[in-house]
């Protein structure tokens, strides 16, 4: 039998759809900015992969971190679109 997470104890993540040329360049960026612990907090998982779009998701309470540190970066990197589910990001 399996157990169940309560929904209060789920992680909830928000979905970035990012343009980038390197995946490499994304997580650089966001230990830059954010630090180890930065990251640690907005435990970023890369869902998605298609030519040079990447879908990033993060936790909730720390998107405007992540989103700070790729507006501070000096590389290439767009966010074009955030969304609370994967067939958000798709319309």
């Amino acid at each position: 039998m399996k157990l169940k997470i309560k929904p209060s104890a789920r992680i909830n993540r928000r979905y970035l759809l990012i343009e980038s040329s390197s995946r490499n360049d994304i997580e650089s960026v966001i230990l830059d900015y954010l630090g180890i612990l930065g990251w640690a907090k907005a435990a970023p998982i890369f869902v998605r992969s298609k030519s040079n779009r990447l879908i990033l998701a993060v936790e909730r309470k720390e998107l405007s971190n992540v989103r700070a540190a790729f507006e501070l970066s000096d590389k290439p990197i767009k966010v074009i679109k955030v969304s609370g589910t994967l067939r958000g990001l798709e319309k």
